[in-house]
């Protein structure tokens, strides 16, 4: 039996001494920004200048279609430090993905390779005898939002990610023609090495295999130039919004989706990265709870769209996506229709968020959502409390150990209200919940990457799955009661604070978008 290589000092080196030397860079451009502006605003016509600027910056912000929560909190720190909030932003603003060409690129392939989507797929209409009601969301996802509706389709879901990993494992052993993946976060540990053992050998077999990671995902679990290795080993790899050493807004957006697709037939997403505390090998915030859905038939071939369309973007070449169709549906019989969908910050239309209040506001005996953050605009918040008023049954359940303490703080600033409303919070025990979960009468579902959080909703690439009348709804709705069971419930009293720590409350829930 071979002994684990034990890190050596040089490769902590090569880990951290690129980002270390990335961070400070940040940290000093900021420091000399603010310095700068402040040096010249000692002339009192310059300062005049800096301030009008901040006032005119903020009336064009009311003027934007932003949304309220976001745009207050914007207003407030520009008028908070007017002698230099005005600048601040618009270096940020003119920064931004839209503003590298990026937007344009996106929307053009949103429109032009719609087409892409409906091999194999159904008409939405066809859900509408059974399901009235949902075929609002079914007809919205087609027809606006440009992804169909798919049959034929098996869907499994995993309530751990040993489950997700057992299963993705044999099925990256049984690809003949390509293997995509691509994730957020990808570690080196016990779940990768295992994962790139199995890609090497599928390479050498003349299978076509790509990954793509985000770069600020990965920005602490990958040495530098890793990209590279992967190519040296056959793998096609690209990066998402490389990491530059420069204060700019540009790293706002990541790509937070997870998407394994295993020659068109079987795909893979949730919350899951690959990395080892996601199946819990590595020991962080206690016990790590996740899931993740397993698509088989017609419906694996939207996320074998979305990847490619993905890879064409950051390659810069265009990719003949019908060359990818998989053989005639290997699942002829099943119950229900999935609908896969993706969500991207430069998009006019805030898909993630649509689903999510959709599945809100038509819930009529039950809504189950369980999220590792809750930080939403007063849209959700009301939705979800009128549904709770309506007697609808709303239970939410967060982490009880959080990975970012000042966001787990925030998310406790939304419990009260909600808790007045008749709204159930459960904290999981002992652990972090990282699952992406809504589910409702037991007729539909959507399982994916996106938390309840500003980032998500409107900042990242993300993406899900709509479930309508599939077996695996049920299978989600016992895995969030028997979390359940794990969990603590809040009440109202676990609410009160002192006079300073609401106040407190008060002021990170202004910030809350920004985080």
């Amino acid at each position: 039996m071979t002994k684990r290589r034990q890190p050596r000092l040089r490769d902590f080196q090569n880990l951290f001494g690129r980002r270390l030397l990335i961070i400070l860079l940040v940290i000093l451009q900021a420091v000399f920004s603010i310095l700068l502006i402040m040096r010249y605003a000692q002339f009192h016509w310059i300062a005049n200048v800096f301030e009008l600027l901040s006032v005119i910056t903020a009336l064009h912000l009311l003027m934007r279609q932003v949304k309220p929560a976001l745009k207050i909190s914007l207003i407030f720190f520009i008028l908070l430090f007017p002698l230099f909030g005005g600048i601040l932003y618009w270096m940020f603003y003119l920064q931004t993905t839209a503003h590298f060409g990026v937007r344009k690129k996106v929307l053009l392939m949103e429109q032009t390779r719609r087409a892409d989507y409906r091999y194999q797929s159904v008409p939405s209409e066809e859900i509408c005898e059974q399901l009235p009601t949902n075929q609002i969301l079914a007809h919205y996802l087609e027809s606006v939002a440009g992804f169909p509706v798919y049959r034929n389709t098996e869907s499994t879901y995993f309530p751990t990610g040993n489950e997700m990993l057992t299963s993705l494992l044999e099925d990256l052993k049984r690809a003949e023609r390509y293997i995509f993946l691509e994730y957020f976060i990808i570690a080196k540990g016990e779940m990768w090495d295992g994962i790139l053992e199995i890609l090497c050998e599928k390479v050498a077999q003349g299978v076509d295999v790509r990954v793509i990671y985000d770069d600020f995902g990965c920005f602490l679990t990958l040495p530098p130039k890793y990209a590279q290795r992967l190519q040296q080993s056959g793998i096609q790899c690209r990066v998402f919004n490389k990491v530059y050493p420069l204060l700019s807004s540009a790293h706002n957006n990541r790509d937070h989706r997870k998407i394994a697709v295993i020659d068109g037939q079987v795909a893979y997403t949730g919350g899951i990265n690959l990395a080892d505390e996601y199946i819990n090998k590595k020991i962080r915030y206690g016990h790590w709870k996740d899931c993740a859905i397993r698509i088989k038939g017609d419906g694996a071939w939207a996320f074998t769209t979305m990847f490619l369309q993905m890879w064409a973007l950051l390659s810069g070449k265009e990719e003949d996506v019908l060359a990818y169709q998989p053989t005639p549906s290997v699942c002829e019989r099943s119950s229900g229709w999935i609908q896969p969908y993706t969500d991207s910050p430069v998009s006019t239309e805030n898909v993630g968020e649509r689903v999510y209040m959709h599945l809100i506001q038509n819930a009529r005996r039950y809504l189950y959502i369980t999220t590792p953050y809750l930080m939403v605009d007063d849209d959700l918040i009301s939705a979800l409390k009128f549904a709770a008023k309506s007697g609808v049954d709303v239970r939410i359940l967060t982490p009880e150990i959080p990975d970012k303490k000042l966001v787990h703080f925030t998310t406790r600033t939304y419990y009260p209200e909600l808790l007045e409303a008749g709204v159930r919070i459960y904290e999981y025990s002992g652990g972090f919940i990282h699952s992406k979960c809504f589910i409702s009468d037991d007729i539909i579902a959507t399982v994916g990457t996106a938390n309840l959080d500003f980032r998500s909703l409107y900042f990242h690439f993300e993406c899900g799955t709509c479930l309508y009348r599939t077996d695996s709804i049920l299978a989600v709705k016992q895995d969030f009661l028997n979390t359940v069971d794990k969990s603590k419930p809040i009440f109202k009293n676990d609410c009160k604070t002192g006079l300073f720590a609401r106040l407190m409350q008060r002021i990170v829930r202004l910030f809350a978008p920004l985080m």
